[in-house]
């Protein structure tokens, strides 16, 4: 059983080492800049706002991580019931 070397392409950060908490800390991801055929993210930790990271997505690889999400689909889903007559 191997595994499939893609399926880690568009990996995301959830939490990363920060220097100034010694701590793994979760991180939020922020929009850097935006370029014809990439965009730079930065990771920011929770703790204390220090970049911790950074991300770069060509242009490629976001296409193909819209390519691969499953649209939502509205089957299945009920209208609420009122409990009231």
């Amino acid at each position: 059983m191997g595994i499939e070397m893609n399926q880690f392409e568009n990996f995301t950060a959830s939490s990363l080492y920060c220097g100034k908490c010694r701590a793994a800390m979760p991180v939020r991801e922020r929009l850097l800049l935006v370029l014809p055929d990439k965009e730079l993210y930065d990771y920011l930790c929770t703790g204390c706002a220090s970049s911790v990271g950074s991300r770069e997505v060509t242009a490629g690889e976001k296409m193909m991580a819209q390519a691969m999400e499953v649209p939502h689909s509205r089957r299945g889903r009920r209208a609420p019931i009122s409990l009231h007559s």
